[in-house]
């Protein structure tokens, strides 16, 4: 595998050149617009035959080069040779990262989520992404006031495919109006009666429906419902059996439980309720916010490190983001776009792509009339980065808001270097 960026005055044909690939196997894997023309700073994701994948790993107590050597299927010579100044087991510390060549790649849970306002495009970008997902969480529920959940957009014929495909299909729930209501779900929890009608008929429709399990996203849950959304999800679990329980939470690196975005979440009574918890790492640049990252590697491995004190890393999964945000820079307006189209605006206004070495993260800027632009998303280079953390903290894996989203790099490097648990 190679990672190239294009530097000034190169040309897609000296690029295909160098590393023998043609032009057009490289447009189709990086999603490129064939008549753009490239511009500095663009990351080409390049797949080649060759040297060992390398993992990445963090020493635990007990461990040996030797023992390392026989997880990862290599040799001690090779470890030494990654990692400089590395020479014998005496030069290992706990918490220590190493590079490993291995032949092993990583294995992890995958979920995607699905938002089927289209039911044909929704299944066109299920069958597309299919081989890279152990779970589709349907996005097509809410709940009303009573606590009865509902089908807000129709699932018909998602859940039957995402079987065929052998990917589990789950009822995602989610306490929608017009925006996420902290008082909706916040009213719902509170009352005994209500919560018991969302269990019921959670149960009863994740049935009904033939789902594998169910999908909770109930955001900004008001501090005071903290200790009734376990009760809810403990009783939830209890009923729902053999069917999974997923839950999502807001992102957070220490438990803040008087705050109004993540107070509701209890990190580590989720953790032990759930089938596993797929923490939100994404929008820490947010809509109407200022240009910011969408997903910096930095924020996110401080988030991984509290998250992993409260709950089984091999129950925790991170959210990858397959989008990207323009933003005005004047008034902060907002327009969300995939990480395909961001890549191939850069190359439409003709504007060199950055990258933020701090935030792992690439971004440009462009004018248009008056109004400055600043466009920041993801790449080949970010991607690379969270799975490397992902590998690191052995994680179970990650989810992606949201596969309709078009991220060819990002799904062609799966393809090569990632297994998929089924």
């Amino acid at each position: 595998m190679a990672v190239h960026v294009v530097k000034s005055g190169e040309s897609l044909w000296a690029i295909s050149s160098n590393y023998g690939i043609p032009v057009s196997t490289i447009v189709r894997i990086n999603g490129l617009t064939p008549a753009a023309n490239i511009v500095p700073g663009l990351a080409l994701y390049i797949p080649q035959n060759g040297p060992l994948q390398i993992r990445h790993y963090q020493v635990n107590a007990r461990d040996s080069l030797w023992s390392i050597a026989q997880r990862y299927q290599t040799t001690v010579t090779a470890i030494i040779n990654e990692n400089l100044g590395l020479q014998t087991s005496a030069s290992l510390s706990v918490g220590q990262r190493l590079r490993i060549p291995s032949p092993i790649k990583m294995k992890i849970a995958t979920l995607g989520f699905v938002l089927p306002f289209s039911l044909e495009a929704s299944i066109q970008s299920l069958e597309a992404t299919s081989s890279h997902l152990s779970y589709l969480a349907v996005t097509a529920y809410a709940l009303t006031n009573q606590g009865y959940a509902f089908m807000r957009l129709n699932d018909s014929g998602l859940v039957e495919r995402s079987r065929q495909l052998n990917v589990i299909p789950l009822l995602m729930i989610r306490n929608l109006t017009n925006q996420f209501s902290p008082e909706l779900i916040g009213n719902v929890l509170r009352n005994p009666t209500t919560r018991n009608n969302l269990i019921m008929s959670l149960v009863h429709l994740a049935k009904q429906r033939g789902y594998g399990g169910v999908s909770i996203d109930f955001e900004f849950i008001p501090p005071a419902r903290r200790n009734d959304f376990i009760l809810f999800l403990r009783e939830l679990k209890a009923r729902l059996g053999g069917l999974i329980l997923h839950v999502n939470v807001h992102a957070k690196s220490e438990d803040l439980p008087q705050n109004p975005i993540v107070g509701g979440y209890d990190y580590r009574a989720i953790g032990a309720i759930a089938d596993f918890v797929a923490v939100m790492t994404i929008d820490y640049g947010y809509p109407t916010g200022p240009p910011d990252p969408i997903a910096p590697i930095g924020w996110i491995e401080q988030v991984v490190q509290y998250a992993t004190t409260q709950i089984n890393p091999r129950k925790l999964q991170i959210s990858l983001p397959l989008y990207g945000y323009d933003k005005v820079v004047s008034s902060h307006v907002t327009a969300a776009m995939s990480v395909q189209g961001a890549q191939n605006l850069a190359l439409t206004v003709e504007e060199p792509i950055q990258y933020d070495t701090n935030a792992q993260a690439p971004w440009f800027r462009y004018w248009r009339g008056i109004d400055e632009h600043i466009v920041w998303f993801e790449d080949i280079r970010s991607y690379i980065e969270k799975y490397n953390l992902i590998d690191q903290y052995q994680l179970l894996g990650t989810t992606f808001w949201h596969i309709g989203l078009t991220a060819p790099q990002h799904w062609e490097y799966m393809k090569n270097h990632i297994d998929v648990m089924k």
